[in-house]
């Protein structure tokens, strides 16, 4: 595949799951713009401009990869950046169940751009940002979570 995709996320924080899906469509199509999410009905650990600076770091090893925010519809924001695609990752049926609902309903909207669905890495199932969170708040180990620089940002906002 060619062009452009958007992997969209809160990535509150993000985890090697998240890299592993965004290296993933790195290899896959020509340039990825990795967006956070910005929720104002959430209350997140990290801010938008964190997210995107830690996103920035886990990435910087990827030459096709830009880091950018959004709020709104994402199909709106996937049009304005000239994307073709959004990559979504999946983890397990239960998610594979929203996202075929929001992929739907992005299709109504511009049947023109596709989601592609990436399974995530089996080392991976289990992991999700919420799951990282209760496990630093604990002062737990890290290993083979997260990138090291968010590692770092987790012991720092949980530092008691």
């Amino acid at each position: 595949m060619s062009g452009i995709a958007v992997v969209p996320g809160s990535f509150d924080p993000v985890t090697l799951g998240h890299i592993d899906i965004i290296s993933r469509g790195a290899k896959v199509f020509d340039h990825i713009i990795v967006s956070v999410l910005n929720n104002q009905h959430k209350q997140p650990l990290f801010s938008v401009e964190e997210r995107i600076e830690l996103l920035q770091t886990a990435t910087k090893h990827l030459p096709n990869v830009e880091v950018d925010s959004f709020d709104g519809l994402l199909i709106d924001y996937v049009k304005n950046k000239k994307a073709t695609s959004i990559i979504k990752g999946l983890r397990a049926v239960s998610d594979f169940e929203y996202e075929l609902q929001m992929a739907a309903i992005n299709r109504k909207l511009d049947d023109s751009i596709e989601t592609i669905f990436m399974m995530t890495n089996n080392q991976y199932s289990y992991l999700s940002s919420s799951i990282v969170k209760e496990v630093a708040k604990y002062h737990a180990p890290l290993d083979d979570l997260v990138p090291n620089n968010v590692e770092v940002a987790l012991k720092k906002k949980f530092a008691k």
